[in-house]
Order: C-alpha cells, then structure tokens, then sequence
C-alpha cells in the first residue's frame, strides 16, 4: 500500500497539508492571543463602567467584577485623567507590558510564541483602547496562566480540526489519483505486459483512450513503439523464411554450379578464339556465383562471413566489374567507366569488395535503364587522409525521396519495381565488415554518387 503510487500520494498529500497548517497555525493562535487580550480589556471596561454608575460598590462586589473580567485592577483614563478604577492585592511584580493600541503583527506573533512555549506565572500590564471611545485608554493587570491555558485548548482544536481536514482532503486526493491517474497507468501496464506474452498479435496493442493529456501521449508513443516493432517481428520472420529458402536454393544451384566447373577444361581447350578469350571470364564468374553460394548458407547459420583482408590492387577488382557488366549494357547508350588508379593498392577482401561494387554499378545501370535515356556510370578512388575513398556516381534523375529514408534496409530500400532493395543492405553490411562505412555522398536531378571509406592502419578514420 504504502509503497505504490496512491499511497504514497495519499501521505505526501497529509504531510503537506499539515505543514500548511502550521503555517496557519502561528498567525492564528497570534490573532487567538490578541483576542483574549482584547476581552480581558472589554470584561475589565465593563466593570469600571459599574462603578461609574455607583460610586458605592461594596469590596465583595468589587472583587467580584474583578474575578468575572480575570483582572486584578482596572485603570481608566477619560478626560486625560487616570483613573484607577478598580484594583485587588497584586501577587507580584508586573514583568511585562503589552501595548495592543499600535502593535505589528509581526510583534503579536512574537510574543504570542513567546508565551504559548513560556510555563513560567507572570504578571503582565495590558494596554488598549477603551470600546466605543469611553475613554482615551484602558489598562488591566492579569496573570498569564489563563491566557497560556486558553492557548493551549485553542492550539489542541485546531490541531485536531487540522488533521481531520489533512486526511479527508487526502483520502479525496487519493480517491482522484486513483480513478484519473493510477487506473489509466494499470491499463498501459496490462497492455504492455499483454503485449509481451504475444508480440506478434495485433489486438494486444494499445488503443489510446485516456481523458489525461500527458497519459494519452504515452499510450500514442506505446501504440507506435508497438505497432512498428509488430511489424519488425513480422518482417524479421519473413526474412528468417526466405533466409531458409535461399539457402535451399544456394544449396542445389552450388551443386549445379560445381557440375558445370567440370566443363570449363574443355571449354579452355577450345580453338576457337572468341571462345579462348571469353572462357577465363565464363570460369571466373561461375567461381564467383560457387563462393557466393557457399557464402549465402553460411549467412543462412550466422551472419556474413568476416572478410578475409589482403592488400589488392583495386583496379583489378573494378575492372572484373565493369567487364562483367558492359556484357548487360550492349546495344543500350549506357556506358561504365573505370577511373581507378592502376598503382592504388587497398585492404579488403576482394571477393566481398567485388559483389559490394558490383551491387551499386547494378544499382546505378537499373536507374538509368529506368529513366530511359543516355546515361555514364563512373567508377573513381582516391586516397583520402584516413581511408581509402571509393565512388560509383551516375549522372541520372536521383533517388526518391522514400528511398532515401530506408536506403540500407532491406525489403524497404528499393526503387526499382520487383526489386527486394537487398543489394545495399549487403553491401553496407560487407562494407562494415571491413571497418569502414557505405554512404550516400549526393543525389539530385544531377545524378547520384555513393561512396565506400575503407580505413587504413587500425580501422579509425
């Protein structure tokens, strides 16, 4: 109880109430003070009144008046005359007199705690104003007992009175935090946990309903948090099925594809020219599809292998890409470029290195394919400060704007229609497998240019 949020509510809210009371409290028992003060000159201005009106008052009568008014004598000054009025044996010094004519509030708080934490019997001297302007002032001499005593019973009720008020303001509190904040919270709490036990239903996810401002913007960020991990479950298992099956394939097609490896002897041996001179082409890409076979069960087990890094020459590796592609671009008016630097030396893996730029010259041939008119592919290197810096540029309409938003992920990243947007998820994955990054430099009516940094030394840029 004590330790949830009502609760703690429900203590925090009577704490807080009596402190405010006791902020209260001190004025008040002041005021309380002045008051009994002020009836003691009233009872006491009475009295002397009686006299005025019969000179003749016997002592028993006299003494009476005084008892009643709580006085021991009474000093009326009328007609700048002063008058003692009214008097009985005093038991002892007067210690202390009290002006209530011009008195602060700040000086009737004082000496209000000043008497309500003194246990001491003293006698004091009272000075006020005479009621209804029967005289210039009045004056009474009392004892402080009564008057502690009258503080006391006071300050008793109003604590009492005080913590009724505390706890029933406080039970009405906790009985609001409970219908407006605690249920709602419970709510989001069921739906979370709800949620937790089956990830992949869609009725476990939260339907906002709350009347509190603050509460309803948390049951909307819990709806959307909700709703696109929902879809990530499910797009996760998609992929965890196709991961399936694209191993199955890569498994019969590495089969298939080994098989026609046994050929290429014969192939090499033949004397016709054209076939000589494109056999090691035919060799090499069918050694390439084996390795990206072997590589897809292995990315089906784990994640993709890590790279095997050695220093290669990198126009070897863009020149097999052109190669392999000018072979798609014939008879169009597209044209590849390979603007490397025969002497640029790099660490990489090159088998990784070559599917990663093979990936964005594809990417880049299919857009300008798309677009329908001429168009130049550009594949450029330099040496940077820190990195190895690679570019594949085009010079076609750009890449849309959604595309830009899930460029390196997959399913969500493609442009082209049919097209899985896979190919720079690889690529960006192969690429931070070297330590370094794949990053979109520009894209506009202008063209679009992706670039690879590929770290030197110890892999920081």
């Amino acid at each position: 109880m004590l330790n949830t949020l009502s609760g703690r509510f429900l203590i925090l809210t009577t704490v807080f109430v009596m402190l405010a009371e006791v902020l209260i409290f001190v004025p008040s028992i002041a005021r309380f003070r002045e008051d009994f003060l002020l009836d003691r000159l009233e009872r006491a201005q009475i009295a002397s009144l009686a006299l005025l009106a019969d000179d003749m008052l016997s002592n028993e009568l006299e003494a009476e008046l005084l008892a009643n008014a709580g006085v021991f004598n009474v000093v009326l000054r009328r007609d700048e005359v002063r008058q003692l009025m009214l008097a009985s044996p005093i038991p002892g010094q007067v210690s202390d007199t009290f002006d209530l004519r011009d008195a602060s509030p700040w000086v009737l708080i004082r000496d209000a705690v000043e008497q309500f934490f003194s246990a001491e019997n003293r006698i004091v001297r009272v000075i006020g104003e005479p009621v209804r302007d029967a005289g210039l002032l009045i004056e009474v001499t009392m004892e402080t007992d009564p008057l502690r005593d009258a503080m006391i019973d006071y300050g008793v009720r109003i604590f009492w009175l005080s913590l009724v008020i505390s706890v029933i303001t406080a039970v009405l509190l906790f009985l609001a935090v409970r219908v407006f904040l605690v249920r709602p919270i419970k709510g989001v709490v069921g739906y979370m946990q709800r949620y937790a036990r089956a990830p992949e239903d869609a009725h476990g996810i939260i339907q906002p309903h709350a009347g509190v401002k603050e509460l309803r913007e948390a049951e909307e960020a819990l709806q959307m948090l909700q709703t696109e991990l929902t879809h990530a479950l499910k797009q996760r298992e998609r992929l965890a099925q196709l991961g399936e099956a694209v191993a199955k394939v890569s498994h019969d097609l590495r089969n298939i594809l080994t098989s026609a490896q046994l050929f290429t002897d014969r192939i090499e041996a033949s004397e016709d020219p054209l076939v000589r001179r494109m056999a090691p082409k035919l060799v090499n890409s069918i050694t390439r599809a084996v390795s990206l076979c072997e590589s897809t069960l292995a990315f089906g087990r784990a994640e993709e292998p890590a790279p095997t890094l050695t220093m290669v020459r990198l126009r070897d590796i863009t020149q097999d890409v052109v190669s392999s592609e000018s072979l798609a671009l014939e008879g169009s008016n597209i044209e590849i470029r390979n603007e490397v630097p025969e002497d640029m030396i790099v660490r990489a893996d090159p088998e990784q290195m070559f599917r990663v730029i093979m990936n964005l010259v594809r990417n880049a041939r299919q857009a300008l394919e798309m677009s329908d008119r001429a168009g130049e592919i550009t594949v450029a290197a330099e040496e940077c400060e820190n990195a190895w810096c690679i570019e594949v540029r085009d010079n076609g309409t750009g890449l849309p704007p959604k595309a830009q938003e899930n460029l390196f992920t997959p399913f969500q990243g493609g442009v082209r229609k049919g097209g899985a947007g896979l190919g720079l998820a690889i690529s960006s994955e192969l690429v931070r497998g070297h330590g370094g990054e794949l990053l979109l430099k520009s894209t506009g009516e202008d063209g679009t240019t992706f670039e690879i940094r590929l770290p030197k030394g110890d892999g920081t840029f």
